[in-house]
């Protein structure tokens, strides 16, 4: 079993309107095939008994799709491990001795509540505004009952893929969510069942990203680039001509 041992640096914060800072731990003997958020569990095993506060992190599936596991490490949204998530990130990626610093998001759309804990329910307030399609509920009907061409099936389901993280908004220097939103607005834009309500979803989605607080999109093309599921910068050309023609009828 090969074991390394490192020095981790976390940020610590009691509150959101606390001040907080980076605290250091000294890790030996892991496992390299640990998995990032496995060594924050055996870190807070031992915090637990020295009768310490443990560290508040979010996680759900550890399968890399929830979106749950929302952190930097050493700088990068999720890790330095291209398209994974921080839940799969294991240790073999980091070499004996080195420095792991791990941090929240930093947004102001995404307030600190806890230590490496954000809080991402302005992503569900987007939803909430018109990230649905209006339709009878009943028995399901049959698969194949609208016929969809196969590359127009992909593309939806290509943003589809979409878990929500915010790690578009945490690499942005401009906080930007367009990303994420143009995304959910693909996914049923796309499709027959999306269209009646296209021209309402992308003006009220779009408005409530502006409430939100989050800034506007500068092609800087960072948030493709650190997207655990790659989701293609694409979809934001195709929200801003919808949002254009919405506009003008």
């Amino acid at each position: 079993m090969n074991t390394i041992n490192i020095t981790l640096k976390v940020w610590r914060q009691r509150a959101t309107d606390s001040k907080g800072d980076f605290e250091t731990y000294e890790m030996e003997h892991i496992n390299s095939h640990m998995s990032f958020l496995e060594l924050l569990d055996v870190l807070n095993e031992r915090l637990i008994k020295e009768d310490k506060d443990p560290i508040a992190f979010e996680h759900d599936c550890r399968e890399g799709i929830c979106g749950s596991c929302a952190m930097s490490i050493n700088g990068e949204a999720h890790g330095p491990v291209k398209a994974t998530t921080a839940c799969q990130l294991h240790m073999f990626n980091f070499k004996d001795g080195d420095t792991i610093t791990a941090e929240p998001w930093r947004a102001e759309s995404f307030p600190i509540l806890k230590d490496l804990v954000t809080d991402r329910s302005s992503f569900d307030r987007i939803i909430q505004a018109g990230g649905y399609i209006s339709v009878n509920t009943g028995s399901a009907p049959d698969g194949n009952a609208i016929p969809i061409a196969q590359d127009v099936a992909q593309h939806a389901f290509d943003a589809a893929a979409c878990i929500g993280c915010g790690a578009c908004v945490s690499t942005c220097k401009n906080s930007s969510a367009n990303l994420f939103v143009s995304a959910k607005i693909a996914q049923f834009s796309s499709l027959p069942q999306g269209e009646p309500e296209q021209r309402k979803r992308v003006l009220k989605m779009v408005h409530q990203m502006d409430e939100e607080g989050f800034g506007h999109c500068t092609n800087t093309g960072a948030c493709e680039a650190t997207c655990p599921k790659e989701i293609s910068t694409g979809y934001i050309e195709e929200m801003n001509r919808e949002y254009i023609k919405a506009s003008l009828k």
